[in-house]
């Protein structure tokens, strides 16, 4: 089964410097029904106003992952970490047993526009961790490039959780299909473009929830900048 949800029925709250869209949800966006699909429990796609941010906050126990689209986010947290993730990187931080960070765009005129995923991890009370690695873009053209795992194959960074995270680039003539186990859960959602997955028509900002299903067909492709979870069924 194949349910859309499109752009426009997420949440959504402007605090001036960050305007950001809830999948699901979290702070002062509530829907029952969308609580988190499978173990992801949060994306948020956040656009931070130049010179401003996040600042200094605490997680715990949850695998946090931002995949920046444009601009630049910089990050400093509590394990000495002082980085740039800039478009193109992909960054985990396992909060574990806790861990506290900030996140700024320190750029004096660009919006830093990226997503806040949030996966429930499978295992507990871990020591904090964090990794950062950049995809190539020719790994993502026209097809599905596996860019989070619990095992951190190839360009993938490791999650301390039972999903897996891809991300493509499709445009024209290009495909790609994705094998699933019926059994489990996946999460499609559009960054950008148009696209189309087993015949149902996404835009912008559109989601697919999977559930009973074992393939996935990708093409015809819009512009489109995709990212797809394969996730646990609890």
């Amino acid at each position: 089964m194949l349910t859309l949800r499109k752009s426009q029925d997420r949440g959504y709250a402007d605090h001036g410097w960050l305007k950001s869209f809830h999948s699901f949800s979290f702070a002062g966006y509530h829907d029952p029904q969308f609580m988190g699909w499978g173990n992801l429990r949060v994306i948020n796609e956040d656009r931070v106003e130049a010179g401003m941010g996040f600042g200094k906050h605490g997680h715990r126990n949850m695998e946090i992952i931002s995949y920046v689209l444009s601009g630049e986010l910089a990050h400093e947290d509590s394990m000495g970490n002082v980085k740039g993730i800039p478009p193109g990187d992909v960054q985990r931080m396992s909060a574990g047993t806790g861990v506290t960070h900030s996140e700024f765009n320190h750029a004096k005129d660009q919006t830093t526009h990226l997503l806040q995923i949030w996966i429930e991890p499978n295992v507990m009370e871990i020591a904090p961790s964090y990794e950062q690695k950049t995809i190539p873009l020719v790994d993502k053209q026209g097809q599905l490039c596996l860019v989070a795992s619990p095992d951190g194959l190839g360009h993938s960074v490791k999650i301390y959780a039972d999903a897996k995270m891809y991300a493509g680039l499709f445009d024209g003539s290009q495909s790609a299909e994705l094998m699933l186990n019926s059994k489990r859960k996946a999460y499609v959602h559009l960054i950008q473009g148009e696209l189309n997955i087993n015949g149902i028509v996404l835009s912008s900002g559109d989601a697919l929830l999977v559930e009973n299903e074992t393939l996935l067909s990708i093409g015809k492709g819009k512009n489109a900048e995709v990212i797809i979870f394969d996730l646990s069924n609890e």
